[in-house]
């Protein structure tokens, strides 16, 4: 048990002056001549099978309903990542056009319902253990999209680049990038009450490991208890299919060695099938923007994040605009607690969400010249900040004034 608490602490933060950024992006794939109409499993295999014989530099993954991420390389500056994913994407673009498709950038599917086309040991174990809990499980897997912005975990000791401040920091700047960004709010063409339902159907699934650790605690501390108490989603064979369980924690498989004895890459797998908000491999990844509209709609929070974390200025700025955003949070987990809810359900027309925007985007703005921003990054986030941040709207809202006369749909609970 200590071995293997250890092992995680280890894995979870390293530590050291930011200095690496890099960006995953998830993109829904839609039909260019009928995009609200289902895309057919043969015709998305057949897209991934193109795009997989690209010579792109970021790595290629096919999510479980089809949908297509992009992982950039670590870069060593936000120049960098967006050079190399924008020439990626490029050239993905024009190969899914040449077969009459395109990237759609929606947190959730807001037309159709896809199911899963991906067959993988992983992805059938998967759908197994969710479907104990509810249908959450199934539309995150199949039916969702993000803007998935990885910083480095931050240096040992005080300051707004010390490696805690940044992880309780990120908890709470979280709440208003998923507001500032939110942009899934329809289910089968229909408002589902909620700006993010991505993010309403993550606070809906497992608990134990989709809501962040104890953010009190000492954060490697936190994240190996956090580990160590997750449910064991199932046991991997080098032959057949992979054995769903329920009920036992990672710490109970330690403890007993049943089914069978845990191996160090057993503990190491079963981190990435941990999916709170912000989750710590070493850097952190956040994990709550949703797919943005636009071919350059990812640029936004990509640069609007890396300035937020890694310029000093900039960091402590947004550090005082979300700080007394703490007490709304009331003290629950996220995503669950008030404060994300309201993300959730409202984007920028919270109030007290938006004048936080507002405060870390003009301080992300300030920055960006001093991280090397280009004027195409520049341009976009000004753009972003003119549309949606100045007027206490979101990306959610476009697509809500789209379909304005039709009665919510049922998606998500309250």
């Amino acid at each position: 048990m200590d071995e293997a608490a250890a092992l995680v602490r280890g894995i979870c933060f390293k530590t050291g002056p930011p200095r690496l950024l890099g960006v995953e992006l998830e993109w829904l794939v839609h039909d260019l001549r009928e995009p609200t109409r289902p895309v057919e499993a043969a015709r998305l295999n057949a897209a991934a099978d193109r795009l997989r014989k690209l010579p792109l530099r970021s790595l290629l993954t096919i999510e479980p309903g089809g949908q297509i991420e992009f992982s950039s390389q670590p870069a060593t500056s936000l120049t960098a990542c967006v050079d190399e994913v924008a020439a990626d994407l490029d050239l993905a673009r024009a190969e899914l056009k040449d077969i009459g498709l395109f990237l759609a950038g929606y947190g959730k599917e807001p037309w159709t319902h896809p199911d899963r086309v991906v067959e993988t040991r992983r992805y059938s174990a998967m759908e197994v253990y969710y479907d104990r809990w509810n249908g959450a499980g199934r539309t995150v897997m199949c039916r969702t999209a993000s803007v998935q912005v990885c910083v480095d975990a931050g240096s040992e000791g005080p300051g707004p680049l010390g490696f805690d401040r940044r992880w309780r920091y990120a908890h709470l700047l979280g709440a208003v990038l998923a507001a500032a960004f939110a942009n899934s709010p329809l289910h089968l063409g229909r408002p589902t009450g909620w700006r993010s339902t991505r993010q309403a159907t993550y606070a809906r699934m497992d608990p134990g490991r989709t809501l962040a650790p104890a953010e009190h605690l000492e954060p490697r501390a936190a994240w190996a208890e956090y580990a160590l108490d997750a449910e064991v989603m199932f046991i991997r064979r080098e032959e057949g299919p992979w054995q769903p369980v329920q009920g036992l924690p990672l710490r109970e498989w330690l403890r007993t060695g049943e089914p069978r004895p845990v191996t160090a890459g057993d503990v190491i797998y079963h981190l990435t099938t941990l999916f709170p908000p912000i989750r710590p491999r070493g850097h952190l990844e956040m994990r709550m923007i949703d797919a943005q509209p636009g071919e350059d709609g990812w640029l936004v929070p990509l640069a609007v994040t890396a300035a937020l974390f890694d310029d000093p200025t900039a960091a402590e700025t947004a550090y005082r605009a979300v700080k007394p955003l703490a007490d709304a949070a009331g003290g629950e987990p996220t995503p669950r607690n008030p404060l994300w809810r309201r993300a959730a359900r409202h984007g920028l027309s919270d109030p007290e969400l938006h004048a936080a925007a507002v405060g870390c985007f003009a301080a992300a703005r300030e920055a960006l010249p001093r991280l090397g921003a280009s004027p195409r990054v520049l341009e976009a986030v000004d753009a972003f900040t003119a549309r949606y941040v100045d007027r206490g709207r979101c990306p959610a809202d476009d697509l809500l004034d789209l379909v304005a006369d039709r009665p919510e749909g049922t998606e998500c609970g309250p």
